[in-house]
């Protein structure tokens, strides 16, 4: 931690006051701009104002769904695709393993609601017992499920040495005021096992380079990386993988790090120290996405 890191972090109202420099927008979602249940009206404003001024917006997800799944959910909060330009999910990319390996088997952990990462695919799913690998995009039923239920079954494919691919690496996120398990809960307690997992999503920057892709052909010209902004609610995947793809981020504090943020009186070098810990600060933090 330097001292230039501690004297620069500072809250900002305004997204504007970072956007002078800025031509392209890679947001999270959920956390950001919706809570799960419902749309947040400010910041999905403040991303339309931001397009029409000329920049650019990719919302880039670890929803276990392809895009055009998630695009419909956020019709159904009223989230306007005006909002941003284009949608990149890690669902698109466990997806494209999935096609890329349609002579194995599968076995599926996920609730029903994301089978549409399979959507007119010719998969053939298995029992865990004869599956050559497993798909998993979240608990069979994250309203009361924790990836500790899910211990024994770990056991089993990892005896089996079966591949993991976790189509969300998100631990958690929020749903209104709770917080509910993702696929990469479960991932992790299968790494801790032993076994092998290939994550499609945040950190991981396959899902960032196909972001700036679209961007690309969104404006007609790559976008320097020094004119990219990332934003995001989550230590572990947004500011994570903007840091290993060396962009700026602004870290929304409302989101499922909430908690640690309520009482944050003064940004010193011990709170950020047991915010971010070993990571290189945000940029910025802001409460709420505001332009």
């Amino acid at each position: 931690m330097t001292a230039s890191s501690v004297s620069t972090l500072r809250f900002v109202d305004h997204l504007q006051d970072l956007t002078t420099n800025t031509d392209v927008i890679l947001s999270d979602i959920w956390g950001v701009i919706h809570d799960g249940l419902k749309g947040f009206p400010g910041p999905c404003k403040t991303l339309e104002t931001f397009r029409k001024q000329g920049g650019t917006v990719i919302m880039i997800t670890n929803a276990p769904r392809p895009a055009d799944s998630v695009q419909r959910q956020l019709r159904k909060m009223n989230i306007s695709d005006d909002t941003y330009d284009a949608i990149v999910s890690s669902g698109d990319l466990a997806r494209n393993y999935v096609a890329s390996h349609l002579n194995k088997s599968v076995f599926q952990i996920g609730p029903d609601r994301d089978t549409p990462i399979f959507r007119e695919l010719d998969v053939a799913f298995a029992p865990l017992e004869e599956a050559d690998y497993i798909v998993c995009t979240g608990p069979f039923n994250d309203e009361i499920e924790t990836a500790e239920d899910y211990r024994e079954m770990m056991i089993q494919a990892r005896e089996r040495n079966l591949t993991f691919i976790c189509a969300n690496p998100d631990i958690v996120v929020e749903r209104g005021d709770r917080l509910i398990y993702c696929a990469g809960a479960i991932a992790e307690l299968y790494r801790e096992l032993g076994g092998n997992v290939l994550f499609y999503g945040k950190p991981h920057p396959p899902i960032y380079d196909r972001a700036l892709e679209l961007a690309a052909i969104k404006r007609g010209t790559t976008t320097p990386l020094n004119r990219v902004l990332a934003i995001g609610d989550s230590v572990r995947t947004d500011l994570t993988g903007a840091n290993t793809m060396k962009l700026d981020c602004l870290f929304v504090t409302r989101g499922i790090h909430s908690a640690d943020f309520a009482d944050l009186q003064e940004i010193d070098e011990f709170a950020i120290k047991r915010l971010f810990g070993d990571a290189k600060p945000p940029r910025a933090l802001t409460r709420d996405l505001q332009w």
